[in-house]
């Protein structure tokens, strides 16, 4: 009967994550054709992104403040993912390659949601196997928690297979923000490196 209940939560977790997904896309249309510059100024704007205060890989603190003055390429993940975290990051640094000269003008930031294990130690590792420039970013589980909700990343520890690691359920999806620190348009895991750099060429 627990693990029946269990099972209900985790089963009803990923679908109000995938609901909520799916209402920011529906919205993330409508904004891109009301205006060229994504979803900038619209009520989406509003509704992803907020207030949060984390440590960085080389443990100094940084708040939602301090992603502004540059675009920022934000995504949601943790250092034991085995698959989507290390490919989505992939792409992010082969788009930000494919940028030239205009990639100076875009900060990589990857944010645990596994704040239990991934330190600033073990994320100053991790980022830097996608490049210099990748900002790591951790903090106590409830800082942590309060930046996934600002941006509606739905997340849940996962119990791992014949008492191995645990692992983490979570959504995957990388935010693109403008230098005022506004949500301007998404993109899934799916997405190659080809789109995200024509897409961010188009706004910057």
């Amino acid at each position: 009967m627990i693990m029946t209940s269990q099972r209900r939560f985790v089963l009803v977790g990923v679908l109000l994550g995938g609901i909520v997904i799916l209402t920011a896309g529906a919205f993330l249309g409508l904004g891109l054709r009301q205006t060229p510059k994504g979803a900038a100024g619209t009520l989406l704007a509003s509704a992803i992104g907020g207030p949060f205060r984390l440590v960085d890989q080389n443990g100094r603190t940084v708040t939602d403040a301090d992603l502004k003055g540059k675009w920022s390429l934000i995504y949601f993940g943790y250092t034991h993912c085995p698959d989507a975290c290390p490919t989505t990051l992939n792409e992010i640094a082969i788009a930000l390659d494919d940028l030239g000269p205009k990639r100076d003008a875009v900060r990589p930031v990857f944010i645990t949601v596994d704040p239990e294990r991934d330190t600033p130690q073990l994320l100053k590792g991790y980022v830097e196997n996608f490049g210099p420039t990748f900002v790591g970013l951790t903090g106590t589980a409830q800082q942590v928690d309060a930046a996934a909700r600002a941006y509606r990343v739905y997340y849940q520890k996962v119990p791992g297979k014949d008492g191995g690691p645990y692992l983490m359920d979570h959504s995957s999806i990388v935010y693109l923000l403008d230098r005022n620190g506004r949500f301007v348009t998404h993109f899934t895991h799916e997405a190659k490196a080809e789109a995200i750099t024509a897409a961010v060429k188009k706004l910057l």
